[in-house]
């Protein structure tokens, strides 16, 4: 009964945030998911960033660690989708990139916010990082056809974790009016977060069932499979374990839909993959947080 308590409390509040979201959606209200996603990556989750890895002050060492991995994960998939892809005869500029990059924001924030509090939402900052600096640069890339390095620069999530890093090492506080205002900010940016994944969600239609399916299975199964395997690899326990498995077990990230929309990359088929490997991951959500918790 303890174990089913500690289930409902991670799951229930992402959920029920997520529907209200959907539902909203559906009942066709105003909602500006584009002006929403730019106050949540140009302003929230810098701020996120900040006021999580100053109030944790998290080991440096941890935070490489689950970067680095994040990184080795999302070049085997890389790696493996690009040859799968070449095998089945289908463009890798139009699905390589849900392949790769997962919800490690939207979804795993969250997820591992409510699972481990503070301490493993920093982690899941340090995965995350890495995901969203790949997406808008490499992912891109691949969507467009050409690739640019000017977006790192331009990429706010960068600027946060420099700065926060930059802090923590040398442990300078930053004034209390200061952090007051980017905890505040930092606040809004989780439930932002899902309601505007449930809206997108709720926007977003399913075509070709098979093939949509079985690429969403491939990203959720691969994906957890390779956390496991280098949870093992990499000695992970606790807190660190767990943010590593749930992070990589997170389904196609809604980004994905809207490079290929913007970039004419098939979008319906993305959105089909985002939508299943979605509702694929709250099925298996909770058979991994009870292993991990």
């Amino acid at each position: 009964m303890h174990l089913l308590g500690d289930l409902v409390a991670v799951i229930a509040p992402v959920l029920i945030t997520v529907t209200v979201g959907f539902c909203w959606g559906k009942a066709d209200l105003p909602f500006d998911t584009n002006q929403i996603t730019r106050l949540i990556t140009l302003v929230g989750t810098p701020c996120l960033v900040v006021s999580t890895l100053l109030k944790v002050s998290p080991s440096l060492d941890a935070l490489g660690t689950v970067a680095l991995i994040s990184v080795i994960s999302h070049t085997i998939i890389g790696l493996v989708g690009f040859i799968l892809l070449k095998g089945a005869r289908l463009p890798n500029k139009h699905y390589l990139p849900a392949m790769i990059f997962a919800n490690n924001g939207n979804l795993g924030l969250p997820l591992c916010f409510f699972a481990f509090g503070e301490s493993g939402l920093a982690l899941a900052i340090a995965y995350f990082t890495v995901t969203a600096l790949g997406q808008f640069t490499v992912g891109q890339a691949i969507a467009a056809g050409r690739g640019s390095t000017k977006q790192v620069f331009r990429t706010p999530l960068i600027l946060g974790v420099a700065v926060a890093v930059v802090l923590v090492a040398t442990e300078i506080h930053l004034p209390r009016w200061a952090s007051n205002t980017v905890d505040l900010i930092g606040q809004f940016t989780i439930p932002l977060m899902l309601l505007a994944l449930g809206v997108s969600l709720s926007r977003l239609q399913v075509s070709t069932l098979a093939r949509s399916s079985t690429l969403a299975g491939l990203r959720i199964v691969g994906g957890l499979g390779l956390g496991l395997l280098l949870a093992v690899l990499f000695g992970l326990e606790g807190e660190e374990r767990g943010v590593v498995l749930i992070q990589a077990s997170m389904p196609v990230a809604i980004f994905n839909y809207l490079f290929a929309q913007f970039y004419g990359n098939r979008p319906e088929e993305i959105a089909g993959i985002v939508v299943i490997s979605t509702a694929m991951s709250f099925i298996v959500l909770p058979f991994l947080l009870a292993a991990v918790l």
